[in-house]
């Protein structure tokens, strides 16, 4: 686990007069206080803020704290409390839902935060979580004749359009020396790949751990080239809407120390983490899967904060997607990053 506390010597991510700026895509202050905090109460008492996260589902850090109501004290201490809304999924509608100030947090990789920073961002990201090394890639059906990224030559390749897949493929097609238009994508949205996977309308398919976890536990499916392999710098990310931490510093403080001391709990016993509301049904994993599961989470990486490292690694994706024409100029990352250790 990376330490929290900074080191001696740091590049500051981003100043908070900077991010004061920022703001300013995100609503007035007056509006970002009224939707951030609960009407009740007496006259002249503190008001409890209320902070707006997509539901977990059946996995993961936030679902755990959720069930065992340690979520709810940690942000009770600094006078917080969570409304859960919709459901976790891909971060271009999240990213359009803090930016018409419908929701205060969301996770989404870097890849898919690129893309959606080139549009008027009304959102800062405060944490980095290490590239997956195993849990995403490449993915073929046992029995393809497809065993290396150069057998996709003329293939069709499954990806969602800006995000995750679309990086994956174009980034194993540059290591490999192959033309991206050498290969065809395919863009389908995540959900609705496997039916198409499976069917054998695609030959492959550019996906992470959420979908390939279920295909390859089902032994029909394997990675011909995993993030390792690749050479991914696909970090995942939270983002929090501007107006939300300039008015609620401490809130996303509390949040991030939540996140990065149960995500250090979740990696050393995945399996905790895993089936938090139920072990059967479509939101469970079982079997095979299970043990895929664990094994990819066992390898993961944990919520830390953005490190200068870390923001190098940014622009090399952001000057990838730029070259590669999934985005029309290079993002300027940086102007969008939050030093969660300096912001109070």
């Amino acid at each position: 686990m990376r330490p929290v506390t900074p080191p001696a010597a740091r590049t500051a991510l981003v100043a908070l007069a900077a991010l004061a700026t920022l703001t300013a895509c995100g609503g007035s202050p007056a509006a970002d206080s009224a939707a951030g905090r609960d009407g009740g109460g007496a006259k002249g008492a503190k008001e409890t803020v209320t902070i707006r996260i997509p539901d977990p589902g059946n996995a993961g850090v936030l679902a755990r704290g959720k069930k065992d109501g340690s979520l709810d004290k940690a942000l009770a201490a600094v006078g917080a409390k969570v409304a859960w809304t919709g459901s976790a999924g891909p971060f271009a509608p999240a990213a359009q839902a803090m930016n018409a100030d419908q929701l205060d947090i969301a996770t989404g990789s870097i890849t898919s935060g690129v893309t959606s920073l080139s549009q008027s961002p009304g959102f800062v990201f405060f944490t980095a979580t290490a590239p997956d090394p195993v849990g995403e890639g490449i993915l073929v059906r046992e029995g393809s004749d497809i065993d290396s990224v150069e057998d996709l030559v003329g293939r069709k390749v499954a990806v969602n359009k800006g995000g995750t897949g679309e990086y994956l493929l174009l980034k194993a097609l540059a290591k490999a020396g192959i033309p991206a238009g050498k290969v065809e994508r395919v863009y389908l949205r995540p959900d609705q790949t496997a039916a198409v996977f499976n069917a054998g309308q695609v030959d492959a398919w550019a996906v992470w751990s959420t979908y390939a976890v279920a295909e390859i536990g089902s032994g029909k499916a394997h990675f011909v080239a995993d993030g390792t392999a690749i050479g991914s710098d696909n970090y995942s990310l939270n983002a929090v809407r501007s107006g939300f931490v300039k008015e609620h510093p401490e809130v996303v403080e509390a949040l991030y120390a939540y996140l990065h001391d149960n995500s250090a709990k979740e990696k050393r016993d995945p399996a905790a983490y895993l089936n938090v509301f139920t072990d059967a049904g479509p939101t469970a994993v079982n079997g095979k899967a299970k043990e895929v599961q664990i094994a990819f989470t066992g390898k993961s990486g944990t919520v830390d904060p953005i490190r200068p490292e870390d923001i190098k690694r940014f622009e090399t994706v952001a000057g990838f997607y730029a070259d590669q024409k999934v985005t029309p100029n290079k993002v300027d990352i940086a102007a969008h990053l939050l030093d969660i250790e300096k912001l109070s």
